[in-house]
């Protein structure tokens, strides 16, 4: 029996997490220690991306958050970016048959009004053309970061206070969860970072309050089928208690 039909065999299907969010870390890394170009790590974990994918579809993971490009990967050299966003482009055009064929429904968080103009064009044009699509929500985290989204959720929230429509007394978790970019879909169940690194890197700051986190050493474009099932184990292995003791579970 392969490493990968056991690991997948070990899964138990009731017990799979609604949403899962990645910090894709280590395209970088892996580039330099095969003598490349870092752009040749971003399009290597363009392979992990679909791989990844794939996998959720086959649970039946309901929303899969990638961490595409924060806020603070617009100080990467000039460049690196005009490169990632070709990458961007292509990827989401070569993609959107696949989308399509396997019920996969892509959606965005973050500001997308940074982005070059034939980037929204193309993520946009996938997002209408996707959006009747139900097996799997696939959340690009693009120009976003968790910090930029709690604040212009803040300003929102104060702008309708000023304007009378709120009522400050009232604001509560609720009224911050609606006005976030990612107000329309469940907190991640699941948060996985690659690379060795462990921290959070100012993705979901408020959204992963209860999730469980799963850190791997393993660079992104090496993470495979086989990585994702084994981090889904460990997930399952966990016990949620969400603040309450284990006998009130």
């Amino acid at each position: 029996m392969s490493k990968l039909s056991s690991a997948l065999d070990q899964i138990k299907l009731d017990q799979i997490p609604n949403h899962v969010a990645i910090i894709m870390d280590g395209n970088g890394r892996w580039a330099e220690k095969q003598g490349q170009m870092r752009i040749m790590g971003h399009h290597e974990g363009v392979n992990s991306v679909h791989e990844v994918t794939e996998a959720a579809t086959r649970l039946n993971i309901k929303y899969l958050t990638l961490y595409t490009f924060s806020t603070e990967n617009w100080n990467r050299p000039k460049e690196e970016i005009d490169a990632l966003m070709e990458l961007l482009v292509m990827s989401i055009k070569n993609e959107t048959p696949t989308l399509m064929k396997n019920g996969i429904r892509l959606q965005t968080i973050g500001d997308l009004n940074q982005l070059p103009s034939k980037c929204k064009q193309q993520l946009l044009e996938t997002v209408d053309q996707t959006k009747n699509n139900t097996n799997v929500t696939l959340i690009l985290a693009i120009s976003y970061s968790g910090r930029w989204d709690i604040l212009q959720a803040t300003k929102k929230i104060a702008e309708k206070v000023k304007a009378g429509e709120i009522d400050p007394g009232s604001i509560n978790e609720d009224t911050l969860n609606k006005a976030l970019n990612t107000g329309q879909f469940p907190n991640p169940d699941l948060l996985i970072r690659t690379s060795g690194e462990y921290r959070i890197s100012n993705f979901l700051l408020w959204e992963i309050a209860y999730s469980e986190i799963h850190f791997t050493e393993t660079l992104w474009p090496d993470f495979k089928k086989d990585d994702f099932y084994k981090a889904i184990l460990d997930y399952q292995g966990r016990k949620r208690r969400f603040g309450k003791t284990e006998e009130q579970i």
